[in-house]
């Protein structure tokens, strides 16, 4: 690559140059493609034709792709989508297993077109195994992990951790992962392979140090019994007198005396606040004493204290929060709050917020780009084919 080629690449995102074809999917497909999107890639996105979506806020995981409307089922629409294929470096689905195969756009179709091209698949439950063909939800994947019983207060049931642990932690993320290693290494062997991206796989490799823990005996497997699930007195959630909330992680020595100068507490004499048994008393203590003032009161005491405890905002008062307000971690556009760019590079910038296509925006403009005329794309558009 040139020096002007490097310089190109470094203004447009670290993926620039890389194309991918989204097809299908709710959740962690569309988060993955957002991902790559936000890198720099550029992402085709099938949605069929007739399909409803705006710029609302809840079509934010669509945001800085090409949008083209096709019928999957159709011939013509399945030879287009392989078209594209071919110019592609990857492919993204979000499909059950063996429903890109019967549409005839599975790994073997869009191999027999382009040799090199990486099939991202994303499922919950993996393309083989005994649960492959069922439904679920990011619940159901994380249930199924052992994630989502060890997430609550002591006898207390499990907490659903909203989605953000399966369907985008443990699925979008490590689908994006898995495509960019996979688009490396094709580059360098010239042969493309099929990633197997599923939520269950995902949330499993999260659990690594929590099974790390478990293994030496430091975590007893009882939910909000542990060190990071609420049950040390020194990391967890504490209501304050108006009833909003601080969230403490005051793990180390240095930081636990200073949450104590802060809440004007000492520890009794003869104490190892590292010792489990002692935590439910501790914890009875420090709730007591946070209940003493209300959350910006707490907030301001803890401002110049290097204690770990941060007030539990709200997404609008995060967006307004001095660190977010520098690092712009949440951004608006058009009145739509989003996600700022992540990670961030010194030179290849991410994109953040910025406009979401409506559906079949680029849809003539891509059709024009892989040689199909004026006439014969409203052919296509008069029998339903593109939107």
């Amino acid at each position: 690559m040139s020096n002007a080629e490097t310089a190109a690449a470094g203004k447009s995102g670290a993926l620039a140059g890389i194309r991918i074809l989204e097809l299908g999917g709710i959740g962690p497909g569309p988060f993955c493609g957002m991902l790559l999107a936000d890198l720099g890639a550029e992402v085709v996105q099938v949605k069929p034709p007739g399909a409803v979506g705006t710029e609302q806020a809840g079509e934010v995981l669509n945001r800085g792709r090409r949008s083209l409307t096709l019928d999957l089922k159709e011939e013509a629409g399945r030879e287009i989508a392989l078209k594209i294929a071919s110019e592609s470096h990857a492919v993204i689905e979000g499909f059950r297993p063996g429903v890109a195969e019967r549409l005839g756009l599975g790994p073997k179709d869009c191999a027999a077109r382009n040799p090199g091209i990486v099939y991202g698949r994303m499922t919950g439950w993996g393309q083989s195994g005994p649960l492959s063909d069922y439904a679920g939800h990011d619940i159901n994947y994380i249930g199924l992990t052992g994630a989502l019983d060890a997430i609550g207060l002591r006898d207390g049931p499990p907490v659903p951790p909203l989605n953000l642990v399966g369907d985008f932690g443990g699925g979008g993320v490590y689908l994006a992962l898995g495509v960019v290693s996979a688009v490396w290494e094709a580059s360098q062997s010239g042969v493309g392979q099929v990633v197997d991206a599923s939520i269950v796989d995902g949330t499993a490799s999260l659990l690594a140090m929590l099974m790390g823990m478990r293994s030496t005996g430091e975590w007893n497997g009882a939910r909000g019994e542990n060190l990071l699930d609420g049950g040390a007195h020194f990391y967890g959630v504490y209501e304050c007198s108006d009833g909003r909330y601080m969230s403490v992680g005051s793990i180390e020595s240095k930081f636990y005396d200073q949450l104590l100068g802060g809440l004007q507490l000492e520890d009794p004499p003869d104490v190892d606040r590292l010792s489990s048994y002692e935590w439910p008393r501790l914890r009875s203590r420090v709730e007591q004493a946070f209940r003493a003032r209300p959350q910006q009161e707490w907030t301001e005491i803890f401002a110049n204290l290097d204690a770990c405890v941060t007030p539990v905002l709200t997404i609008e008062e995060a967006q307004n929060h001095p660190h977010n307000q520098d690092r712009r971690y949440i951004e608006e556009h058009h009145g739509v709050m989003q996600p700022g760019p992540a990670p961030r590079f010194s030179r290849s910038h991410a994109q953040g917020a910025r406009a979401v296509p409506r559906i079949g925006q680029h849809t003539d403009d891509i059709l024009g780009r892989i040689g199909i005329g004026k006439d014969d794309i409203d052919a296509l558009r008069s029998k339903g084919v593109i939107g």
